[in-house]
């Protein structure tokens, strides 16, 4: 049998291989999912695939090294705050700048709670842009795995537990889409032996809206 043949062991292509991608609208993706759940792999793997561009992507955990360097620690729980408040602030700011262009935002922090989201689902609406959500939802077994491989020393194992029993709490499809999500996508992984590459070529992202949306 030819080497290219599709009957060839090894070499049928796998039925999710053959779905077309999911069409993303130009506007806010939000991701949502506990610390380690892979959104930072996954949206590098978008970047290097050239689904996104890497100015497209606004990090809550990038700013908070560009401001404050990646191993600063608040002193106190109020500077803590302090600072948690103009991370924010300027992942809005950032944010606020594209969407008034026209372009699209991903905001990758973890957004597991409504409040989160609600902020951010404000300001979409300001300038009228739908909101798509890329859930991460691994099992607690696999995300605890994950935050071992990553070595993470600003999260303890029992902080990883406690966003993914909010997540399972608050970040439901049917919550999401009531909160004012347009669509809800769940983003494979570990679980569903897929890689972050194999997961971003599943998702094709209009960067821009056409004039007069």
């Amino acid at each position: 049998m030819p080497e290219n043949s599709p009957d060839r062991a090894g070499g049928r292509p796998r039925p999710r291989d053959l779905a077309p991608p999911i069409r993303i609208p130009a506007g806010l993706v939000v991701l949502v999912g506990p610390p380690a759940s892979g959104k930072t792999s996954f949206v590098r793997a978008l970047v290097e695939v050239r689904r996104i561009e890497a100015e497209a992507v606004v990090s809550s955990d990038e700013i908070r090294a560009e401001l404050f360097g990646a191993s600063a620690e608040p002193a106190d729980s109020d500077a803590a705050d302090a600072a948690d408040a103009r991370i924010f602030e300027e992942r809005d700011r950032r944010i606020v700048a594209r969407l008034a262009a026209g372009l699209s935002a991903i905001a990758e922090s973890t957004n597991v709670t409504p409040q989160a989201r609600e902020r951010l689902i404000g300001l979409a609406r300001r300038f009228g842009a739908p909101v798509t959500v890329l859930r991460f939802a691994p099992d607690v077994a696999d995300l605890l795995q994950q935050y071992t491989e990553r070595g993470r020393t600003d999260l303890t194992e029992v902080d990883v537990r406690a966003y993914a029993a909010e997540m399972g709490r608050d970040a439901g499809a049917d919550r999401l889409r009531d909160e004012g999500a347009a669509a809800v996508h769940d983003v494979p992984g570990r679980r569903q032996s897929v890689t972050p590459g194999e997961a971003a070529a599943r998702f094709a992202f209009a960067l821009c809206r056409p004039p007069g949306r």
